[in-house]
């Protein structure tokens, strides 16, 4: 918890315009990022362009595009609002020549306000061939390094100070997941942070609260309908549950056209709607971008939220890639 401490002003120092709109504009935001920090920590960071890039999600999806994949994604969230989310991530991932196999890895940082987390981890699947797909089950295994740095936060205002204990520390952590996909059709479940280790510590009223990061659930799935030769639509959705919060959901509605350019749209949550596309630049490179525009508290102090993903396959294995490929 945080304990926050306010002093008391007289009528004069708010005629003197002690509260103007931009004070508390600037007090809204820090105390949302506050919050958002500690309960950052413990969320997963979210993707809009989750479905080009699942294998942070689920680990069973590794070597199921069939070629050596890596994919750069990095995502800035709020733009406007200092000390907002920002996360990067770069994953690679292939299956073996025993096609039962996949191996990948991905590190990411993921930073919000004073918490910063960084973390690596190494994905192997083990993929059943099925009479019109491939099920895979997946573990991801690595670290993840967590800071928690309340000096960082500048307030500008004596009357408001902090109080919390950052713990910084490396922890293991380990995913598991279950994908089956065929040439139109996606579905897949994965639990991530299964571990629930303890990261930091916050200070209120001289007792102490330890707080840990938090099992997460996804439900994924996805299915591609031609519509002519010249256009494929592909709707998709995403669930994430966590203990003692919301379900989260994601719908996706995406258009291949010419199998060269994705467009489409996204739901959030009653928090977001998306717009976002991706480009495929011959057989090996894919060039995505989204944006989202939020309906949450902060939606007039922000300018939205940018991501980019940058993806490359090559083909190591003559025969095995699929072309086009829509998952």
């Amino acid at each position: 918890m945080l304990h926050f401490k306010t002093a008391s002003y007289s009528d004069s120092e708010i005629q003197n315009g002690l509260f103007k709109p931009g004070i508390m504009k600037k007090l809204f935001i820090v105390i949302f990022l506050i919050a958002g920090a500690v309960a950052h920590a413990q969320q997963n960071a979210m993707f809009s362009q989750y479905m080009f890039n699942k294998l942070v999600i689920n680990p069973a999806y590794a070597g199921s595009r069939e070629v050596l994949t890596f994919d750069l994604l990095n995502r800035y969230q709020w733009v406007g609002i200092e000390g907002a989310p920002r996360t990067l991530t770069f994953s690679g991932h292939a299956p073996l020549k025993n096609a039962n196999m996949g191996l990948g890895f991905y590190a990411y940082s993921d930073v919000l306000g004073p918490s910063s987390d960084q973390g690596f981890m190494g994905t192997y699947a083990y993929r059943i061939k099925m009479n019109y797909g491939t099920l895979a089950f997946g573990l991801h295994a690595g670290f993840s390094h967590i800071d928690i740095d309340w000096n960082k936060l500048d307030m500008d205002d004596p009357a408001v100070t902090l109080q919390g204990q950052g713990k910084t520390k490396f922890t293991p952590d380990a995913s598991l997941g279950v994908f089956y996909s065929t040439n139109r059709f996606y579905g897949g479940v994965s639990s991530t942070q299964l571990l629930q280790n303890e990261y930091g510590m916050t200070v209120n009223n001289g007792s102490s609260t330890y707080s840990k990061l938090m099992r997460h659930f996804f439900v994924m799935g996805g299915y591609a309908h031609p519509i002519n030769e010249s256009v494929i639509f592909r709707p998709s959705f995403l669930l994430k549950f966590v203990d003692n919060a919301p379900m989260q959901f994601e719908l996706d509605a995406n258009f291949l056209f010419k199998n060269t350019i994705w467009l489409g749209a996204a739901y959030r949550s009653k928090e977001a709607l998306v717009l976002l596309t991706e480009l495929n630049i011959g057989h090996n490179l894919r060039i995505g971008y989204s944006y989202d525009i939020w309906f949450n508290d902060l939606m007039t102090y922000n300018k939205g939220s940018h991501e980019i993903h940058i993806g490359f396959d090559i083909n190591l294995m003559k025969g095995r890639m699929q072309n086009p490929r829509y998952f």
